[in-house]
């Protein structure tokens, strides 16, 4: 077998096809480190009766990548949560003094769509219920849901980078 660096060079582009067929843009540096890892992994368990190296790298570092993919997921999932349902409803019935001013929220609607735009500030500066916009707007109740879904999921990407 040959030396560790010397695999490092050989299967460099490897691992950043990989990285690029799973569509890895954040975190590269760490995904890298962990194609490196799996390669190593590789070299130690390689048994050459079951076939070539360059297959069992792949499948190794690709599998070991999908496996961090899961992880970071799942962390992300279990750890970083959007408001339940009722957190807006609960918040028609609080104190106005506690909502944002109206500047700082269209700061936050940078990005939407208008109607998105139009769920958000209707919510929190008007305290409208979805029903209220619909009638407003002059829409179904489920497209301002759809407004709703549209800007949370905005929102939640936005507060996360």
């Amino acid at each position: 077998m040959e030396s560790f660096d010397d695999l490092v060079i050989q299967y460099k582009p490897m691992i950043q096809k990989i990285m690029h067929s799973l569509h890895i843009y954040k975190n590269q540096q760490e995904f890298y480190q962990t194609g490196l890892i799996a390669l190593w992994e590789a070299s130690q368990t390689f048994d050459e009766r079951k076939g070539t190296f360059s297959n069992y790298a792949y499948t190794s570092i690709k599998g070991k990548m999908l496996s961090e993919m899961t992880q970071n997921n799942h962390y992300k999932e279990k750890n970083i949560l959007p408001p339940k349902e009722d957190f807006w409803e609960r918040i028609e019935g609080q104190d106005s003094s506690l909502f944002l001013e109206k500047e700082t929220i269209q700061t936050y609607c940078e990005g939407l769509t208008e109607k998105e735009a139009t769920w958000v500030m209707e919510s929190y500066i008007n305290q409208l219920s979805i029903k209220e916009i619909a009638e407003s707007e002059n829409v179904t109740v489920s497209a301002v849901k759809q407004w709703k879904l549209g800007a949370l999921r905005k929102l939640k990407v936005k507060v996360l980078n």
